[in-house]
């Protein structure tokens, strides 16, 4: 293994990865330009065809509702049949609502629920054979710093809840096929500037975020591909049932 390419030979899986602007396919790419093969993942199967074309006529984008059990494992099945192995996962799809408690209704519950968390259980469970077959694996989840403070700036407390939810189901995930060589780790972004959050917000209002970030910056969305990157790669070996906050220092806790 070279320091230029830490994922030379490797297949990674990476969901929600279509939007331009967005973690997953910035961490496409970051993969790609370190000698991985990338199947992206969207629900919109014309967006990830196009968004993997774009890295390279090598890697492969798959529609694939993660919220949907078969479709998980289509989309596996699918991987392995073209690359032979799946090496990396990497759980970054999701959604948010911006509501309160009271707000919070039956339907919305469920929706963010099942992207956020369900959605991870689903992906895991289709790639996880696989990688006990190979002895080996790396899977990396997408949580939030809103699970750890108990809130965020765009997300309301389902989604606090669900992404908390992620923390625990990855260290489970973790203990448990640790004897098989399987990694499992979580991310916890704070606020990345990304589609989402120029949709959501003036520069106004994130300057004044800014302000109270100790970096005094909001995050960019290479700087997540890079802590996934890490934890992918075998820099991270020995690495597993941890969360690697990359927030700027907007929490920073003992």
């Amino acid at each position: 293994m070279s320091n230029s390419l830490l994922l030379e030979g490797k297949v990674a899986m990476i969901s929600g990865a279509a939007s331009p602007r967005g973690i997953g396919l910035a961490t496409a790419r970051m993969f790609a330009e370190h000698g991985a093969k990338v199947v992206v993942l969207d629900l919109d199967e014309r967006a990830a065809a196009e968004a993997a074309a774009s890295i390279g006529p090598e890697h492969r984008g798959y529609g694939c509702n993660v919220a949907d059990r078969d479709a998980c494992q289509k989309a596996a099945d699918r991987a392995v049949a073209e690359f032979g192995r799946i090496d990396i996962l990497i759980n970054n799809a999701g959604i948010t609502q911006p509501v309160k408690t009271l707000e919070i209704d039956p339907a919305s519950w469920d929706r963010i629920l099942d992207v956020n968390l369900r959605g991870v259980l689903y992906l895991s469970q289709a790639v996880i054979p696989q990688m006990k077959k190979q002895q080996s694996g790396s899977i990396a989840c997408m949580s939030s710093v809103s699970a750890q403070r108990g809130g965020g700036i765009l997300g309301g407390p389902h989604y606090s809840a669900a992404k908390a939810g992620v923390l625990g189901l990855a260290k489970a995930m973790a203990r448990e096929f640790g004897p098989d060589n399987i990694r499992v780790n979580c991310v916890t972004p704070g606020l990345i500037d990304t589609d989402i959050t120029s949709g959501k917000l003036d520069d106004a209002k994130k300057a004044e975020i800014a302000a109270t970030i100790p970096l005094n910056r909001l995050g960019k969305a290479d700087e997540i591909a890079g802590a996934y990157l890490f934890l992918a790669s075998e820099l991270s070996g020995y690495i597993t049932g941890a969360v690697i906050d990359v927030n700027g220092g907007m929490l920073i806790h003992g």
